[in-house]
């Protein structure tokens, strides 16, 4: 089955909803991880490794089902990835012991990351300049939506049943992204344009896209746009509520109005996406996550952050990070050609490095101070809007 020429509104609303597997994987039973802990006899250790375990077989199978998808079609690795991705959620259903939990959250991440990089890959494979931004763009704004809704949805399943459940309506949620991957996504990806297959092929593709000096500035930018915000995210909790005292609602309201940043930063990127150049898109949202990092930066060494203050810089990196996602990643694609595949996993290995070290080197400073968590916002931020001055640059 072959695609038509152009991406509709209802398989780009499609492919948003397979992207936004990580979100919906990893944020709706982190409530569940203390329930998880007691049924399985398992120590609290034990059960954030689940969330480890996810997160590396997510930038794994990115690293392997990108390049595989421009050898064999973007279809067959996306239909198959997400049936064993369905199948696993099932099984972890019924995990007898943390081992196996662990074990299928695994090849859960592994095989749900077709979602992210095939889905990305498609839409640029449909869409040309202006429309390949707006593409990304509301692809990004679904899956902001991710950290929104499912929170509260595991919360909600949580209190009317068990862990189980929760993991039960994801199955339910994996089942149907299979579904809809298998009935209305189609082939993108002719086969005379494809790569030959093979290891070689694969390792060569990743080395030419690495040697493009404009695709590697547009990954680092890319990944250190997303690392300053999982810096964020990894310390909010302490910060917010711990230091700055905020009650728990205010702080879930402050977190809802960060993901609500980053949607309103992709529907105006979508809106002006032909009518304003990419790469000053990606220069604008570089500027506004830097003045963030300065901000948080400068208050955490006067002791002059406040609530209202973290509020306003959160909202403020948040939208920045998706003006710098949505127009990097666009932009690097477009180099891609017909290894996008490729380019897609490159992408998102860049995320997952850069956000992995976030939390780790955020925390190591001990929980007594914001300054971590600035320094970390404020250096990665640095580095993203030199990037993209570099880039802008070179385009010039």
């Amino acid at each position: 089955m072959m695609a038509r020429d152009r991406l509709t509104p209802g398989l780009l609303a499609v492919l948003s909803f397979l992207a936004a597997v990580g979100p919906f994987a990893t944020d709706m039973y982190l409530a569940s991880f203390t329930s998880i802990a007691v049924d399985l006899g398992a120590v609290p250790s034990s059960v954030q490794l689940t969330l480890t375990a996810f997160l590396v077989g997510m930038g794994t199978g990115q690293l392997l089902l990108g390049p595989l998808s421009d050898q064999c079609g973007r279809r067959p690795v996306l239909v198959i990835a997400l049936g064993v991705f369905a199948a696993s959620s099932i099984a972890m259903v019924f995990s007898p012991n943390i081992g196996i939990f662990i074990a299928l959250r695994a090849v859960q991440g592994m095989s749900g990351a077709a979602g992210v990089v095939v889905s990305r890959a498609i839409a640029v494979d449909l869409t040309k300049g202006a429309d390949s931004i707006r593409a990304i763009s509301l692809i990004a704004m679904f899956v902001g939506l991710g950290p929104l809704l499912a929170p509260p949805i595991g919360g909600a399943i949580l209190t009317l049943g068990d862990w189980r459940a929760v993991l039960a309506t994801l199955a339910a949620i994996a089942t149907a992204m299979f579904a809809l991957a298998l009935i209305l996504v189609p082939e993108s990806l002719p086969r005379d344009r494809r790569a030959s297959s093979g290891v070689r092929t694969a390792v060569r593709n990743f080395g030419r896209l690495l040697g493009d000096p404009r695709f590697l500035l547009l990954t680092c930018v890319f990944g250190l746009g997303f690392g300053s915000m999982m810096a964020y995210i990894s310390a909010s909790p302490f910060v917010g509520q711990t230091m700055l005292g905020m009650p728990p609602l205010l702080y879930s309201l402050a977190f809802a109005a960060g993901a609500c940043a980053m949607i309103l930063a992709n529907m105006v990127n979508a809106r002006l996406a032909g009518k304003v150049p990419a790469s000053r898109m990606l220069l604008m949202g570089s500027v506004l996550s830097l003045a963030s990092g300065a901000t948080l930066t400068a208050s955490s060494l006067s002791d002059t952050l406040s609530p209202p203050l973290f509020i306003v810089c959160a909202f403020v990196l948040t939208g920045g990070t998706g003006l710098i996602m949505s127009n990097a990643s666009a932009l690097a694609l477009s180099l891609a050609e017909a290894s996008r595949g490729a380019g897609s996993a490159l992408l998102g290995a860049a995320q997952f490095a850069v956000g992995g070290l976030a939390s780790p080197l955020v925390g190591a400073w001990g929980e007594h101070t914001a300054l971590p968590m600035a320094a970390f916002v404020l250096a990665a931020s640095v580095l993203a809007c030199a990037g993209a001055v570099v880039y802008v640059r070179g385009r010039a």
